[in-house]
């Protein structure tokens, strides 16, 4: 048995580290292709450019362990299969649970790392990464110019590009305001076309138009109530315009402004972020109950609302449980002019209340928001860990299934799960985060839904079920009697 479990882990332990970076560089891959615009055209160097990639790649560790695990059980599992190693294996006695024994042992492992890299490891390499970014994206740009916007980077212009050629970098319909006197739009140019380049020494901009009208405004040195705005136009083939460029060097920022993020947070960390900012929430709903207009000293009472501040206590009087107030006749009986002081009132108060609701349900939507995503980023380090384990449960029994090894059919199978994992969890994810589910039914809702397939795949494959076989399934179909309808249409075609 040990040189049959050591034959299994070398057998499982090549095509899991391969797939790992493989995923990994797709991944990778993925994160340039989001954040491409922020780090073109800023001058930065490989070393600053390798240590965001280096950090980003930590980032996307917790998503690549378990596709790894799926795409790398299925191989090895599929590869036995293929060459009837699996088979033989099998006749000798050996049950398909004791030849699963050490890459179970390896798949608990990788579960217990992906953890520890998820709560220990990724929330320093998650606030670095930020704090880089962020600094990235603080950083003068050579090409700042965005199509459609008006941009006021170049100190004392405003511009405004039409269209932008992204090969040639050349600019097309741009409006230039001259604001460098200090003044108003006195000074407005237009173009045909430009190109901004900045120059070796990073001091300077130079932005050079071509076929274009310089429009602008002078006074004269009349009296105020005399004096005229004259307008002078001037046409040219070719302009430059040259600005000082500050703060273009990199510069890293503090990255204490983003240590209490959500993401750079352990579990431990998490909890009591969560218990300071659900502290905050309920006493930002309980002042904002308090502002609600409630004239009934019964209802305040339901609603058990007694201000901290004694300022705003007051000296009410209740009712006896047993007197019960008729509110028609009373309000019937009495006067006209009575009964309309009382519905004005009563409107006035409806408005004032219907205000503070809508200034404040906003501003306690977002902070509910903001809690949901410290739950359920304690949630997910767990989720993430144990889909790992999951995954080897829906994985190796498949690929003992399946019988084929190598990347192809196992690739297409693995992708088709974690894309299926992946929908199944934004589902919960995004449930959770409106509220419509509890947290913890929301962040382990795919967990529900693929454990108990992994359970239903392994039982299939130590029974030797062939759930895969096309026979299987014309069997099926015989009992139910419908192979008889497909026969006849093959007939009368």
């Amino acid at each position: 048995m040990k040189r049959l479990h050591w034959y299994i882990i070398k057998s499982f332990l090549g095509p899991f580290f391969m797939t790992f970076f493989i995923v990994l560089f797709v991944l990778l891959m993925q994160f340039l292709w989001k954040y491409v615009d922020d780090l073109v055209g800023k001058g930065l160097e490989f070393d600053v450019l390798g240590e965001m990639m280096f950090y980003a790649s930590f980032a996307l560790l917790p998503y690549a362990f378990p596709l790894a695990m799926l795409l790398a059980s299925i191989m090895t599992l599929g590869a036995l299969g293929e060459n009837y190693e699996l088979v033989a294996i099998k006749s000798s006695g050996i049950s398909l649970f004791r030849i699963m024994r050490p890459l179970i042992v390896i798949a608990v492992f990788v579960t217990f790392t992906a953890f520890y890299f998820s709560n220990y490891v990724l929330p320093h390499t998650n606030l670095r990464f930020t704090t880089l970014l962020y600094s990235v994206k603080e950083q003068r740009p050579e090409l700042v110019l965005q199509e459609g916007v008006f941009t006021n980077e170049m100190d004392g212009y405003s511009i405004k590009v039409g269209s932008k050629d992204r090969k040639t970098n050349m600019l097309y319909d741009l409006l230039i305001y001259d604001h460098t006197q200090s003044k108003p739009n006195q000074s407005v140019t237009v173009a045909d076309s430009g190109y901004l380049r900045i120059t070796e020494d990073k001091k300077y901009m130079v932005l050079n138009l071509f076929h274009g009208v310089n429009y602008a405004e002078t006074k004269d040195n009349a009296r105020r109530d005399e004096r005229t705005y004259p307008f002078r136009r001037g046409i040219f083939e070719e302009q430059t315009i040259r600005v000082k460029v500050r703060n273009f060097d990199f510069n890293r920022r503090d990255e204490s402004i983003f240590k209490n993020t959500y993401r750079m947070l352990n579990t431990e960390q998490l909890v009591v972020m969560e218990d300071s900012l659900n502290i905050e929430y309920y006493n930002r709903l309980r002042n904002f109950m308090l502002q609600i207009n409630l004239n009934s000293p019964i209802t305040k009472r339901m609603y058990n609302l007694t201000a901290t501040d004694d300022s705003l206590k007051r000296d009410v009087e209740i009712a006896g449980q047993d007197t019960v107030i008729h509110f028609d006749e009373y309000f019937g009986g009495l006067e006209k002019w009575v009964q309309a002081e009382i519905a004005s009132s009563a409107l006035g108060n409806t408005r004032t209340n219907m205000q503070n609701i809508n200034l404040f349900q906003d501003q306690l939507y977002n902070r509910k928001k903001m809690i949901n995503k410290y739950e359920m980023e304690r949630h997910r380090k767990f989720t993430l860990s144990v889909a790992v384990l999951i995954f080897f449960f829906i994985g190796a029994p498949l690929g003992a299934i399946i019988r084929k090894g190598g990347l192809g059919m196992p690739v297409v199978v693995s992708i088709l799960l974690f894309i299926a994992y992946y929908i199944v969890s934004m589902t919960g994810e995004k449930s959770a985060r409106e509220d419509v589910w509890s947290m913890f039914n929301g962040m382990w809702f795919s967990s529900f839904i693929f454990l108990p397939v992994g359970i239903w795949l392994s039982y299939k494959a130590a029974t030797d079920s062939a759930i895969m076989s096309s026979e299987t399934y014309m069997k099926f179909f015989e009992k139910m009697g419908l192979s008889k309808i497909f026969r006849r249409r093959k007939k009368k075609k």
